[in-house]
């Protein structure tokens, strides 16, 4: 209920946006285009994790700020078309990352919507917008990989080169305008400071490559030493933590670890590289899939030949499950996961042993809630 009711939150302020600013004073038609296209772009976002969420949902265009309780549930097809809409306006209307001024950081660019809407042609199997897409922000120089991984997640590598998208914290401005990313899944326990949710499972551990040192900058355990010099206590409640999610006591803002200065990093350059080596593979391509694969195990593997070998398997098949398997370690805990298997038909292989019941747990149960408010509102079937 919470996560359906935060995207139309969401939905409806860039609503406002949408369908105010074609009428406002005093700006340039491109400056007004601008804003569109970043609201836009978030309009597009929040409707792509309702419907990979949900399937079909009410598509609210209007900037009413009460409950729409008589919308009915559009189908997956034309949430998505208005996905795609969105996003091909952003692309024509927003500049480059390198064209904003430091102050204006962290704004939707062109290469954020590009990455985006390749990610929902990924979700459709339309293998060629994928493949083009990801060529353009590949081609426009603006991104490259990080050169370390394990800083890619602390605030040295805050809005780095390898940043696509990256909703900014604005703790130590002003008290109440940080986020709780870091303090919900930090370490629980008497000396920790964290509520500990969000953990890495041993099946994910047990995924990574023999020496792949992707694990320890992914994965808390107790015993480790953090990168601000914190050893993490023996007697934390859970045996594993999210290491992406860290962020260091000196790091925190004057308004506690409540209101701290992490960014959630959505989207960045390893996801078009990957998502790239998947739109090739598809297409036949084996050979640029495979240099995709290697820049992401090259930077993976640090110099340390001895791990992390070359993928070099022509069958697609093959390849495509090493593609498969570079997403689920390379992403870890970037809160992509469920998704990414559902959209690959493996939801009962891979969750199978948690109760995935086919047919059913692809999506989740439309809140009641919401079905309370709105009669025109059908579940899903078979819950």
């Amino acid at each position: 209920d919470a996560y359906w009711a935060g995207q139309y939150v969401g939905v409806n302020r860039a609503n406002l946006v949408v369908n105010n600013v074609p009428t406002a004073t005093g700006l340039s038609d491109e400056l007004k285009n601008r804003l569109i296209g970043e609201a836009k772009f978030l309009r597009a976002y929040f409707y792509f994790n309702l419907v990979r969420t949900f399937g079909g949902v009410p598509l609210i265009l209007n900037d009413t700020l009460v409950n729409n309780n008589q919308a009915s549930r559009a189908s997956a097809e034309e949430v998505y078309a208005l996905i795609t809409s969105d996003l091909d306006f952003a692309i024509a209307h927003l500049p480059l990352k390198s064209q904003y001024s430091p102050g204006d950081l962290g704004r939707a660019t062109q290469g954020a919507a590009q990455t985006l809407l390749a990610k929902v042609m990924m979700y459709a199997k339309n293998w060629q917008r994928v493949r083009s897409l990801t060529d353009s922000v590949i081609a426009s120089g603006e991104y490259s990989l990080y050169p370390d991984f394990s800083k890619l997640f602390t605030q040295t590598g805050k809005n780095s080169i390898e940043s696509i998208f990256e909703v900014q914290s604005g703790a130590g401005s002003t008290c109440g305008s940080g986020t709780q990313y870091a303090q919900v899944q930090l370490p629980r326990g008497p000396d920790a400071p964290g509520w500990g949710f969000n953990n890495p499972s041993q099946q994910l551990i047990d995924s990574f490559e023999q020496g792949d040192p992707r694990l320890k900058a992914t994965v808390i355990s107790p015993g480790d030493v953090m990168y601000d010099g914190w050893v993490v206590p023996a007697d934390v409640v859970n045996a594993h933590y999210n290491k992406k999610a860290y962020i260091g006591a000196a790091d925190y803002s004057a308004c506690g670890l409540g209101d701290d200065p992490k960014d959630i990093l959505l989207l960045r350059y390893a996801e078009v590289l990957l998502m790239n080596a998947e739109a090739a593979n598809e297409m036949g391509d084996g050979g640029t899939a495979l240099s995709d694969l290697e820049l992401i195990r090259a930077r993976a593997r640090n110099g340390n030949g001895a791990v992390l070998p070359p993928v070099t398997t022509m069958d697609q098949n093959l390849l495509r499950k090493a593609i498969w398997h570079e997403r689920h370690v390379e992403l870890a805990m970037e809160q992509d996961r469920w998704w990414d298997v559902i959209r690959q038909g493996r939801g009962a292989e891979i969750f199978g042993p948690q109760g995935f019941i086919t047919g059913k747990n692809e999506v989740w149960p439309i809140p009641a809630n919401e079905i309370a408010l709105d009669p025109n509102l059908k579940q899903n079937p078979n819950y």
